[in-house]
């Protein structure tokens, strides 16, 4: 998947949470992409985060490392 499209999505989840208090939108965001990103989606993910984390907002780059965290405890 293209950069600017991961980018563009993590973005648009955070925004959609950026109401919440910063604990319960970075965990809301981070469910968000564990429940509907497919695998191959969330290995963009990671591997966009581990080059350039340049783009992603404050909120939607919490909840993408928090994933991957996660995937990396559970490989």
């Amino acid at each position: 998947m293209k950069r600017q499209d991961i980018i563009r999505m993590a973005n648009q989840i955070a925004d959609f949470h950026r109401p919440y208090p910063r604990d319960e939108a970075v965990a809301g965001v981070a469910q968000h992409i564990i429940d509907f990103w497919d695998p191959r989606m969330r290995a963009d993910l990671a591997a966009q985060l581990a080059e350039d984390e340049t783009g992603f907002n404050e909120l939607a780059l919490a909840g993408a490392k928090r994933v991957v965290h996660q995937q990396a405890a559970h490989a």
